[in-house]
């Protein structure tokens, strides 16, 4: 592994990230058709427990993370590294930044899904201390929707 970039600086996303931070998550294959980007990005935005914050190398977004919390756990969404900075430490650096986002809230558990398919984050988490947890998630669309995948 090349060594963890020196200058990345670690913000919270700003309007004129957005669509750039849409078109990582799209290149990252971390979005979803039942899910606006745009709108995830707002509502995060919108309340005091949860934000996105962008790594930057000078000028370019080169990993995001989503973090939010009920008062009681933590989660991370949409944690995403440019396919050029890969294995650079920025995945690394990225959820170092969330964990501290958290704790400075006052949260003492993080949690995060991986889809099935997303075999190959596994072992990254895995080096950051993180263990699987045997849960079985229940969803329903507010909307009406039907269930999604």
């Amino acid at each position: 592994m090349t060594s963890a970039l020196q200058s990345l600086a670690i913000t919270p996303i700003r309007d004129a990230d957005v669509a750039g931070v849409v078109a990582l998550w799209q290149a990252c294959g971390l979005t979803r058709p039942w899910n606006d980007p745009a709108a995830d990005i707002a509502l995060a935005r919108r309340g005091e427990n949860s934000t996105v914050l962008v790594g930057r190398e000078g000028d370019t977004v080169v990993g995001t993370a989503m973090i939010g919390h009920d008062g009681h756990r933590g989660w991370v969404y949409y944690l995403a590294v440019d396919p050029d900075h890969r294995h650079k430490g920025v995945g690394r650096i990225m959820m170092d930044a969330a964990e501290r986002w958290l704790r400075d809230a006052g949260i003492e558990k993080l949690q995060l899904m991986v889809r099935p398919d997303n075999a190959g984050v596994r072992d990254f988490y895995q080096s950051l201390g993180y263990a699987a947890q045997e849960r079985i998630i229940y969803a329903k669309w507010l909307d009406g929707r039907e269930p999604t995948p």
